[in-house]
C-alpha cells in the first residue's frame, strides 16, 4: 500500500494511494458508509500501532463524483470513518503539491460532508473553504458522572461537537491527561442523554476553549476526537464549529480573522462569511509538512498484521 505522511500543526495524516477496497463510484457519503461497515479490519489496521499511531488520520483517496474536483477524500480514524477533517484537507492538499498533481492555486476536493476548496500558497501553506457550519443548541448543561455538570454548545463543522467555552480546566500541556477523561465523560454523556444533532446525530468529538496568555492569540483548545486522542492541531472543523458558534452570539465579525492555538501552541488563522442557509463558510489557514513517502507491508505470517487490538 502507498501511503504518504505529513502533519499539519503536529497531526498527523497518512494519505493512501493505492491498495484500499473497492468502494464503487457512488456519492462519497455512501461510499464512506460502505468503508465504515463493511471494511473496518482494513481501515482500522491502517491506522492502528504498529503500523499507525496515536492521532493519525488516515485519507482514502477516491474518484470523486464531481468532475471540477481534483480529487475524492474520505477520512478516517483508528475509531471511526469521519465526514471530513480539517487538518487532514490541509495535509491532503501539500501531499497533492509534492506529487505534483497541483500546483499553487485554488482546487476543490470532494468529501463525504460535500465539496471543499483549497488554496494553496506555497509547498506548506494552505487555506481551507469548509462546508457551511452551524451551531444547533446553545448552552446545554449535562450531567457527567463523576464530575460537575458542564454546558455547552452543540455545533457541526463537517464532524459534531460538543464545545465548553470556557473550558472548567486550563488548556496545557500538563492538563492533557485530565482534560482527555473529561472529553470522554462528556461525549458518553451526551451519546446515552441523546444531546447532538437535529436528526440525532452523536456527537463525536469534544473542544475544551480557553483563554491565551500569548496577546496575538485569540485563544486556544483541547479537542478530543472519536479515537479518544487529543488533536495536535487546533482542529479544521472544531474550529469551523467554534466560528459557528461565535457568530452566533455576535463574538465575531465576518471576515474578522483570528488567531486560533491548540493544546500544544499550534495556530490556525481563522474567519468566515455568513452562508447561505444561516450558519456560516469558514476559512482556515495552516500549514502542513510532508514527513515520509512510503510502502506499508501486510504479511500474512506478522500476528499483529490487522494492528494491535487491545480489549
Amino acid at each position: 500500500m502507498h501511503v504518504i505522511d505529513s502533519h499539519t500543526g503536529g497531526e498527523p495524516t497518512r494519505v493512501i494511494l493505492d491498495g484500499a477496497p473497492d468502494l464503487g463510484s457512488g456519492p462519497l457519503s455512501a461510499r464512506a458508509g460502505l468503508l465504515a461497515t463493511q471494511h473496518r479490519p482494513f481501515w482500522r489496521s491502517v491506522m492502528l500501532e504498529p503500523r499507525g499511531q496515536p492521532a493519525m488520520v488516515g485519507a482514502l483517496l477516491v474518484p470523486p463524483v464531481d468532475p471540477s474536483c481534483v480529487t475524492g477524500v474520505i477520512y478516517f480514524d483508528v475509531d471511526a470513518v469521519l465526514g471530513m477533517c480539517g487538518h487532514g484537507t490541509i495535509g491532503l492538499t501539500v501531499t497533492l503539491a509534492y506529487l505534483g498533481r497541483i500546483g499553487v492555486g485554488s482546487h476543490r476536493i470532494e468529501t463525504p460532508a460535500g465539496v471543499v476548496t483549497v488554496e494553496l500558497h506555497d509547498p506548506n501553506t494552505v487555506t481551507v473553504t469548509n462546508i457551511e457550519s452551524r451551531r444547533v443548541h446553545q448552552a446545554v448543561t449535562i450531567e457527567v458522572p463523576d464530575f460537575e455538570p458542564v454546558t455547552g454548545d452543540v455545533a457541526y463543522g463537517g464532524n459534531w461537537f460538543f464545545i465548553v467555552d470556557p473550558s472548567p480546566v486550563p488548556v496545557e500541556p500538563a492538563n492533557i491527561r485530565q482534560l482527555t477523561d473529561l472529553g470522554v465523560a462528556i461525549r458518553q454523556t451526551s451519546v446515552a442523554q441523546s444531546v447532538g444533532g437535529e436528526a440525532g446525530e452523536p456527537i463525536d468529538h469534544v473542544i475544551f476553549q480557553d483563554a491565551s496568555p500569548d496577546p496575538d492569540v485569540h485563544s486556544r483548545n483541547f479537542v478530543l476526537c472519536p479515537d479518544d486522542a487529543y488533536d495536535r492541531s487546533p482542529c479544521g472543523t472544531g474550529s469551523s464549529a467554534r466560528l459557528a458558534c461565535l457568530a452566533a452570539d455576535g463574538r465575531l465579525a465576518p471576515g474578522e480573522e483570528i488567531v486560533q492555538a491548540s493544546v500544544i501552541g499550534s495556530p490556525y488563522r481563522l474567519s468566515y462569511q455568513p452562508g447561505p442557509n444561516g450558519g456560516v463558510i469558514p476559512s482556515i489557514t495552516g500549514q502542513a509538512f510532508v514527513m515520509a513517502e512510503s510502502r506499508l507491508i501486510f504479511d500474512p505470517a506478522d500476528p499483529f498484521r490487522s494492528g494491535i487490538e487491545i480489549t
